[in-house]
């Protein structure tokens, strides 16, 4: 059985071990049309449900589409410079994160600041952050996520594919458009972009076998390194008006008409689905099953640890309330490295297999997909080409090599949802088409610790212990217990690190189309800054002569662990912000090395550079 002291290297030869072992051979899995789909469908993955096109109001799928256009024309949608073990790559879709004011969402060591809905009227807070069309924009995705919420909460158990009838209303509000249907599946795919959310493009032969770890590769495009990567598409608003994306703006008002493909019908009525030679498949697989038992077992038991102590302690209950989005747009035609899927030989991936990940637990996901410019001929044929032109979901229990995988293919329009514990026991891949593609994914991140709300309460709590003097402008420490200063300092760092530098590397971007975020920010920094006085005083106490015992030793073993942390943190932010990749982002998107400061800023009471700092502490400790 796995030993909980495996390291992430064993962990890695494991997984190597088992792709030398599958070899050329490939896990069998099903699509719409392969016999034992639907079986297949209601037995192992039965948190997936489909709602086709044809089922959400005209209307919607409207201002939905305009308003991928609209954001995606000015330029919002941006490739994320995230961290991958240890080293930054950029994301290989382009995106953006939308949601409730104030929200955030973290994923793969980088925290995305959510652009608010503007669902109010502007004139009801008296506040001009953006332009019309930009709020416009954000609001038809507000409209979006209300309609996921009520209709995810609506669903009964059993819904698996949910399609409407010739007329559909046009309201956003749901009614009873969406009857489940006991037949054959159709098709999904998430747009997550390598590093959410969250996937490996890795090929086969890389490190890995599963993307289990803590963090997921959503939407990376790893496997170049660092200072090799192609600065052709470094801003990723360049492609700007292509032939392609002017196509899809005329397509918009006719796009509903076509929302129903006759694949997709042919995949749900079809009385006898063709097989796909399931027996040649299984075969193989059945003779793996001995030589990588071991591994499975044990795998699956860290896996089963893994979900039976979630991060969180927060258990997803009651109706559905998304509070954000994370909006994805990736061009296939631009990307120059598509890996094929390893396992299952589905295809070329455009996010690997993963988690979508800051979740509360078992709480839904639900996922939009429109695709730009698609063949609107609505052509299919069994085993034809048209098929392969679709963006494709992949599923697959996680950590098991003995149950087939599921695929399904997207039609524009098309929504798809994970409920219960799907998203825990499964992990899912994007399996690339021929158009662009934009897709909406809506969550309930786990925000206890990710909103502006939440980190100025913690100022305040750190701040409460700074008095400062009304006629002086003096500043003293109130209470100088160890543990009180060592809780002021976990502030600090979390403020400094988790806020300002996450904001400042690549948050602050947003501020072209959006400044909501602007004054917050500033006065984060303000009260940071008066944080690094109590930093400050704290130091003075430590060194003061007149003080004895074993209080003061304790408050300078206190005040060193937290200054090394908050030196190395610094350094290490500094190298991200100058590497080989952040220098070749256009200015308005390159990262910002803030907060820093000169040797000698006299408004600020502490050098940037701490060591000295470090070693007078260390030297204390040493004579006490």
């Amino acid at each position: 059985m796995k030993r909980s002291g495996d390291s992430e290297g064993e962990k890695r030869r494991k997984r190597r071990r088992l792709l030398q072992e599958l070899g050329d051979q490939k896990i069998p899995f099903l699509g719409p049309t392969d016999r034992g789909f639907q079986q297949l469908w209601d037995s192992s993955y039965s948190g997936l449900v489909l709602r086709r096109a044809c089922s959400l109001p005209v209307e919607l799928h409207t201002q939905v589409g305009a308003a991928f256009l609209t954001l995606r024309k000015k330029g919002c949608l941006l490739r994320d410079l995230v961290r991958v073990r240890d080293r930054d790559v950029f994301t290989a879709v382009s995106r953006t994160l939308l949601g409730e004011p104030g929200h955030t969402y973290r994923y793969l060591d980088t925290r995305l600041f959510a652009i608010p809905w503007h669902s109010e009227p502007t004139e009801s807070k008296g506040e001009n952050c953006c332009d019309p069309d930009f709020r416009a924009a954000c609001k038809a995705l507000w409209e979006l996520n209300n309609f996921f919420c009520t209709d995810v909460s609506q669903l009964k158990e059993g819904d698996k594919l949910l399609q409407g009838a010739k007329t559909v209303d046009t309201e956003v509000k749901q009614g009873d458009e969406g009857d489940s249907e006991d037949s054959k599946n159709s098709e999904g795919v998430d747009s997550e972009s390598r590093p959410s959310e969250e996937g490996d493009t890795e090929s086969k032969h890389s490190e890995e076998w599963d993307i289990e770890s803590k963090h997921s590769e959503e939407g990376c495009s790893g496997t170049k390194a660092e200072g090799e990567w192609d600065t052709g598409s470094k801003n990723s608003s360049e492609e700007g008006e292509s032939s392609q994306m002017k196509q899809c703006e005329t397509s918009i008002s006719s796009h509903s008409e076509a929302m129903c493909p006759t694949w997709a019908t042919k995949a749900v009525c079809s009385s006898e689905p063709k097989p796909m030679g399931q027996e040649d498949n299984e075969k193989p697989v059945a003779q793996l099953k001995h030589s990588l038992s071991d591994y499975h077992i044990e795998d699956k038991e860290n896996l089963e640890n893994r979900c039976s102590q979630p991060s969180s302690p927060f258990l997803f209950t009651g109706p559905v309330k998304f509070n954000v989005t994370l909006l994805n747009y990736m061009d296939p035609a631009s990307m120059s490295q598509l890996k094929e899927e390893p396992y299952y030989g589905m295809g070329k991936m455009a996010v690997g297999w993963h988690h979508d990940e800051n979740l509360v637990t078992h709480s839904p996901v639900a996922v939009y997909n429109y695709s730009c410019c698609q063949d609107q001929k609505g052509e299919s044929s069994e085993g034809g080409s048209s098929e392969r032109s679709f963006w494709r979901i992949g599923l697959k229990v996680a950590w098991d090599i003995h149950t087939p995988g599921l695929m399904l293919p997207l039609e524009s329009g098309d929504c798809y949802y994970m409920r219960d514990d799907l998203n825990t026991t499964h992990q899912h891949c994007v399996l690339a088409g021929d158009t662009a593609r934009f897709s909406s994914t809506h969550r309930v991140a786990e925000c206890s610790k990710g909103t502006l709300g939440y980190i100025q309460s913690r100022c305040q709590e750190a701040l409460s212990n700074l008095r400062t003097d009304p006629e002086t402008g003096s500043h003293s420490l109130l209470a100088l217990l160890p543990t009180t200063l060592q809780h002021c300092e976990e502030i600090h760092n979390e403020v400094e690190f988790e806020w300002l530098r996450q904001y400042w590397f690549q948050g602050r971007r947003y501020t072209r189309f959006c400044s909501w975020w602007s004054r917050p920010m500033e006065q984060l920094e303000n009260d940071w800054r008066l944080m690094e006085t109590m930093t400050n005083l704290f130091l003075a106490l430590v060194e003061d002569d007149g003080r004895a015992g074993d209080n003061r030793r304790d408050m300078a073993e206190t005040l060193l662990s937290a200054l090394t942390d908050r030196h190395q943190q610094r350094q290490t932010w500094r190298d991200r912000c100058h590497s080989t990749l952040a220098q070749t982002l256009p200015p308005e998107e390159a990262p910002v090395d803030r907060p820093f400061w000169g040797v000698d800023d006299p408004s600020m009471p502490l050098p940037f550079d701490l060591a000295d700092i470090i070693n007078r502490v260390e030297s204390l400790l040493w004579r006490m």
